[in-house]
C-alpha cells in the first residue's frame, strides 16, 4: 500500500494539522440488498377505522435505490360517487407547504412539480390508485401521503420511501468545522450527494458509524454518531446520537454527513505514483475522470469493492475502501473507507480512482 496512513481524533482539540482527515472507521452501511421491495412494520397507531382506503394490517415502508423504480401501494376499497385521489410528498423541513405530485380520477390524472413527471398510476385493476416513480433520485426519499378525496369525507394512507444507501462524513480540506448550512449542501452535492437525513445518519448508526465530529443534517440540525464512548467524544455519555439541536444556517460552521446511493458507472484504480494531476491524466488515458467521494463509497458500499492503495479523488483527498479487512490494509478491524486526508497535490505518492 503506498503513502502511511495516520488515525486522528479530532473532537476535544485543535491540535490535529488541518489537512488530514479524521480516518476513524466508516462502517457506514444502510440496510441489506432490497430492490423496490416492501418491507412490513407492524402498525400500533391506526387512529381510526378506514371506509374508501385499504388499510394494510402493516406500515408500508418501500425500499429501492436511486436510479430505480419504485411503486407505492394504495389501493381502495370501495369507490364514492364522485372522488378524487391526491398524492402528496410531506416534507416536514416546509411545514404548511404541500408538495403535490398528481392528483387523478376514474378516467385521468394530472401531475405537478419535479417528481410528477417522473410518476404515474400503475393501475393494475380498477380499485388500484398506487403510485409509481420513475428513475428514483436521492431527494426522493421520505414519506408519501396517498388521499381519497371526498367532501367531508377525505381519508389518507402514509406511505414510506427508503432510498437504500450510505452515509459518509465529509470534511474541508481545511480542517474540520468550515461548512456553513448551505456550504455543507454543495460540497456534498459536489461529491455525488445530498445531506444526510436523521433517519439515515440513524440507521447508520446502527451498523457501525461512530464519527467524533459534528456535522450538519438536512433539516438543519447539527449531530454526531458514538458507538464507543471516550472523553475526546462528549465523556463517558451512553452511545448514540449526540445533538448540537438547530444551528444558526448562515453563521455557525460544522462538518458535513452526505448521503448518496448506487451509481450508474463505475470505479477502477490506476496504479502508480502520481501527483494530483498527473492522476487526473492517468484517468483520461482510461476514457474516465477522478472519481468523488461519493463515488467511492458507492463503490464499496454496492460492489464490495476493495482496494488496499491509497488513490486521488478529485476533491484532492486520498482514500482507499477496503471490504475485507486486513493486517496490512489500514490496520482496522472493520470495513470501511480508510482516508489519508488532503495530502499535497504536487507529491507523486499515490495512485488514481477512476469513475466512468
Amino acid at each position: 500500500m503506498s503513502g502511511h496512513l495516520e488515525l486522528l481524533d479530532y473532537t476535544g482539540s485543535d491540535r490535529a494539522t488541518p489537512f488530514i482527515m479524521n480516518c476513524a472507521v466508516i462502517l457506514l452501511l444502510t440496510s441489506s440488498c432490497f430492490t423496490s421491495s416492501a418491507l412490513y412494520i407492524p402498525n400500533r397507531a391506526v387512529t381510526s377505522k378506514l371506509k374508501y382506503l385499504l388499510e394494510p394490517p402493516v406500515y408500508a415502508e418501500v425500499v429501492a435505490r436511486r436510479g430505480q423504480n419504485a411503486t407505492l401501494p394504495c389501493i381502495l376499497r370501495t369507490k364514492p360517487r364522485h372522488y378524487k385521489v391526491k398524492w402528496t410528498k410531506l416534507e416536514p423541513e416546509n411545514v404548511g407547504r404541500e408538495n403535490i405530485i398528481m392528483i387523478s380520477n376514474a378516467q385521468a390524472f394530472k401531475p405537478y412539480g419535479h417528481l410528477g413527471v417522473r410518476a404515474s398510476l400503475r393501475r393494475s385493476h380498477s380499485m388500484d390508485a398506487s403510485l409509481q416513480i420513475r428513475r428514483l433520485l436521492l431527494d426522493d426519499g421520505g414519506k408519501y401521503r396517498c388521499e381519497l378525496v371526498n367532501g367531508i369525507e377525505d381519508e389518507s394512507v402514509v406511505i414510506t420511501l427508503r432510498i437504500e444507501g450510505v452515509v459518509f462524513p465529509y470534511q474541508s480540506e481545511d480542517g474540520r468545522y468550515r461548512f456553513t448550512f448551505h456550504e455543507a449542501k454543495e460540497v456534498c452535492a459536489e461529491q455525488d450527494g445530498i445531506l444526510a437525513s436523521y433517519d439515515q445518519l440513524y440507521r447508520a448508526w446502527t451498523e457501525g458509524l461512530d464519527w467524533c465530529n459534528a456535522g450538519w443534517l438536512q433539516d438543519g440540525t447539527v449531530h454526531y454518531p458514538i458507538i464507543q464512548p471516550r472523553p475526546a467524544c462528549g465523556g463517558e455519555l451512553l452511545p448514540g446520537i449526540r445533538s448540537y439541536g438547530a444551528k444558526d444556517k448562515n453563521q455557525d460552521r460544522f462538518d458535513a454527513f452526505c448521503f448518496t446511493s448506487q451509481t450508474s458507472g463505475s470505479v477502477s484504480f490506476v496504479s502508480g505514483s502520481f501527483s494530483f494531476e498527473q492522476a487526473g491524466h492517468a484517468c483520461q488515458r482510461q476514457g474516465a475522470e477522478l472519481a468523488l467521494v461519493g463515488h467511492l463509497y458507492s463503490a464499496w458500499r454496492f460492489q464490495n469493492y476493495d482496494q488496499c492503495d491509497g488513490g486521488w479523488l478529485r476533491d484532492g483527498s486520498v482514500r482507499f475502501p477496503i471490504s475485507n479487512p486486513r493486517e496490512l490494509c489500514g490496520g482496522i478491524p472493520e470495513a470501511g473507507v480508510r482516508s489519508f486526508g488532503f495530502p499535497n497535490k504536487m507529491k507523486p505518492l499515490f495512485g488514481a480512482y477512476c469513475y466512468m
